[in-house]
Order: C-alpha cells, then structure tokens, then sequence
C-alpha cells in the first residue's frame, strides 16, 4: 500500500505520515520545501517523540521525498498507483494542489480501485474544498470512478519545533476522525482513525473546544504576560476564563449536535489537560498568531458566539476571549499589525464588519461593537 502525502511540514511527519507508515503504507512525502525534501530524501529515518502521559518514540522509515514543484511528473506518477492521498498544508494551498492531483487521478490504469483523498487541515470540510478545486481541473468524465474524497477532522497539538532537524515532537493524544459515508463500506486501513457517518458534529467539537480553548489560552496568557501555554492555562485567572469560554461551546455543542453534556464535560477538561502539558514548548504568541483569521465570521470565536447569540444564549465568555483577541499585538504577527491598523483607522462598527463578517442587524453585532470601541478607547489612551 502506498500513500502521497503532501505537505512535509511538522504536522505532516508527525501526525499523518506518522499514522499512515504505522498503518503499513509506503509514505510519499511531497513538498516544494527544496531544504526540507532534500534532508528527507537524505536521511533514511525520522523519529517522532509523543510526550506526556503514555510517551513513545516511533522511528519512520522506508518513506521517500519528491519536490512537487521541480519535479511535477513523479509526483504524477506516485499518485497514479497510490493507495491514498492526504494532504497537510493548509486549506488555502488545496486549490493549488488541486491541477497536480487531476493529473495524477487521470493518469491511473483504467480498472484501477479508485484512490481515497484526505485533505487533513484544520478547516471544516475541507476535502470538499479540494474536491471542487480537482473537478475543475480533471480533463474527463470519470472522476468519481476514479477517486473517493473523504472529509476528515484531525487533532493532534504538533507545537514549534526546537533545534531544527527531522525529528518532531508531538503530543500523546490525537484523534482522526473520517467521514465514511463516500466509501460504501470499503474504507481504508487507517490506525488509529474513527470513522462516522456524520463528521459535522465532530469537526464542531474540535473546532469549538480544542481551537477555541487553545487560542484564547493564548490571548488571555499573552495579557498576563505569560510566554509559554502550558505555563499561561496554570494560572488560575487564565484557566478560569478559558473554562468560561468553553463552557458556552460545550453549551452549543450540546444543543446542535446531541453530545452528552457529561460525557462532553470530560472531554473538555481533558484538552484543559492537554494544554498543561509542561514536554510541549508551545508560546502564546505562536498559537495566537494570525488572530485576524481565528476572528473570522465561521472560526473558532465568531462562529460559536454568533450561533449561541442567535439562539438567545449566554456569549460573555467567548466576548472575553475576542476582547483579548483585539489586544493581541506582537510586532512579528502581520495579521496582529494589520488589526491594529484597522482598529487605528475604522470606526467600530466598520471594524466589527470588516474583523468579524457579521452584519450589523446580527443579534452579536451590538455586543462586539461594544468591545471594538473599548479597545479602541485603550490604544489612544
């Protein structure tokens, strides 16, 4: 079995490529990181070190490392017999991947069982993505005979990696869940991975309680002057107002989708756990980083406040975690400069509008203005 993974990156050594080689396939890294492909097709092993409770070293090996940008044709001819294809690059990459991907599924034997495509980015449904990024570019008819697209949720914290080199550190915990509704009971041999007929709720679930809780960690952490996570959720005060935070999520959760509020309650508490794990070198300003996007209209902040808002429940402590979001200013964050700019030049309203994607008649729209205007009143002393 043999699985194209694209994107090299930390994320993808040690949490995808890492699963598929334990799940027995021959993993095909492909980057156009020329350094990083080069060390790769240099070195015959990596090791991947999970750390905290239950902590393992994994030596992955038997992989190879092709640039996909210097050399197209090989890339297309690994997918053309490829078992699998994920992707860990980030969703805005997908449609650029998509031209490669088309030719590469074209270019399998006729007869052939089709390839299974996973796009695993920390994005909702974000195969969809790349599947309609693939049909624009394939040059027939057949693509659904020739490929299945799954959407997946994965979770696994793989923090800024220290001292350079191959080997990453991860967290112990991760979880891959898959749709398997395209794969009319054929699914692919994944270790470690859950599949479901409904990925919605679970997608939510991470999004709204890991994402969420772990970047207002970081805002709340940043405020307090804190530089590591693990150290910023040990402060009382930090942790009380990320509990606060995800005690709506769990709220929303739990009324959206049918989770179990215990059950769900267990769940938080351990990712409050996981974000105390003192082996992970994690900063807040690396998790808090582009905080223009986490403020977007379907993220981790806006998207849960405005669906509570619309059903008339309590918002106060993702409003925290957004008013800290607003304070959040590291010179070296792009994004962080360019929400200063706009909070420094737009009216607040104009700010909430351009930060959020919520219209004024929205039932959060108020509150957030609120919020903007008291930032703004800080910032001009």
């Amino acid at each position: 079995m043999k699985c194209v993974h694209f994107g090299a990156g930390n994320i993808g050594r040690g949490f995808v490529g890492l699963l598929m080689h334990r799940s027995g396939y021959e993993v095909v890294f492909a980057d156009v990181a020329a350094p990083l492909i080069e060390a790769l097709a240099a070195t015959p092993a990596y090791t991947v070190h999970e750390v905290g409770a239950g902590s393992r070293d994994t030596v992955v090996d038997g992989y190879r490392a092709l640039n996909s940008a210097e050399d197209p044709e090989a890339v297309v001819a690994e997918i053309a017999s490829a078992d699998v294809v994920t992707t860990a690059v980030g969703a805005h990459v997908l449609p650029f991947l998509a031209p490669l991907l088309a030719r590469g599924i074209a270019a399998r034997p006729a007869g052939a069982e089709p390839v299974t495509v996973m796009a695993c980015e920390n994005a909702l449904s974000a195969t969809d993505l790349l599947a309609e990024a693939v049909r624009k570019a394939y040059p027939g008819e057949d693509l659904e005979r020739r490929a299945v697209f799954a959407n997946t949720a994965v979770d696994r914290i793989v923090p800024q990696q220290e001292g350079g080199g191959l080997d990453v550190v991860v967290e112990q915990f991760h979880e891959w869940v898959i749709d398997r509704t395209p794969f009319a009971g054929r699914e692919p041999a994944v270790e470690g991975a859950t599949f479901v007929d409904d990925l919605v709720p679970y997608i939510e679930r991470k999004l709204f309680t890991v994402n969420t809780g772990h970047a207002a960690c970081a805002y709340f952490g940043y405020l307090a002057g804190h530089h590591r996570i693990a150290e910023a959720i040990a402060d009382p005060a930090v942790r009380e107002r990320v509990a606060a935070a995800l005690a709506e999520t769990q709220a929303l959760l739990v009324a959206a989708h049918g989770f179990d509020d215990r059950e769900h309650g267990r769940y938080v508490a351990k990712i409050l756990g996981r974000f105390a794990n003192e082996h992970l070198p994690d900063t807040v300003e690396r998790v808090g980083r582009a905080p223009l996007r986490k403020l977007s209209r379907h993220e981790r902040f806006t998207g849960p406040a405005a669906e509570l808002a619309e059903r008339g429940m309590p918002t106060g402590g993702l409003r925290a975690a957004m008013a800290a979001a607003l304070r959040f200013d590291p010179p070296g964050d792009p994004e962080a400069v360019r929400l200063g700019e706009i909070l420094d030049t737009l009216a607040p309203a104009e700010a909430v509008r351009e930060i959020t994607g919520l219209d004024p008649s929205h039932p959060l729209f108020a509150p957030l203005e609120e919020l903007v205007t008291e930032a703004v009143r800080e910032r001009r002393g």
